[in-house]
């Protein structure tokens, strides 16, 4: 059940083989971080936002919350994401297999900071049974993110 449209866009940046089928489903942090063998915060999710009537990708550890005032800061509103009902249709993935590979051209893609701590994060691969075991520079190069922003709380300890 690999997503080809994913597959074909890994392959091409030489990551292809970084792709997983899981028997299981993927489609929450705490389903991912179980099926990959990892933990919740190594989980790379990816989520859709609405920005000036246009739709923005973020994706951020699984141990982060977006928190409102530093989502302004940097996208000059409040945060709202797409419906779930209109997730497919604008992004191209069903909800629970969001990615930041093969998403329309006309689409930024913005990366947290919270994932810079690890090694590899895992990012769903298209839909709900694949993920991407990557490291963060390889996820900003190969999905031509805009760059780094911070918009999460809760994953650095001194929130805790």
């Amino acid at each position: 059940m690999i997503n080809e449209k994913v597959k074909a866009f890994l392959d091409e940046k030489s990551l292809g083989d970084r792709l997983t089928e899981h028997t299981e489903t993927i489609d929450t942090v705490e389903h991912a971080a179980q099926q990959i063998g990892c933990s919740e915060p190594e989980i790379a999710k990816t989520l859709s936002f609405v920005v000036d009537e246009k739709s923005v990708v973020v994706v951020m550890a699984g141990d982060g919350k977006v928190n409102s005032s530093k989502f302004k800061t940097y996208f000059h509103t409040k945060p709202h994401m797409i419906p779930r009902d209109q997730v497919q249709e604008i992004t191209g993935f069903q909800p629970g297999g969001v990615c930041p590979f093969a998403v329309p051209e006309d689409i930024p893609i913005w990366l947290d900071v919270s994932m810079k701590r690890f090694e590899y994060v895992h990012p769903a691969g298209g839909n709900e049974y694949t993920s991407v075991k990557i490291t963060p520079a390889e996820l900003e190069k190969a999905s031509g993110a805009e760059g780094w922003v911070d918009i999460c709380k809760g994953w650095e300890e001194d929130e805790k």
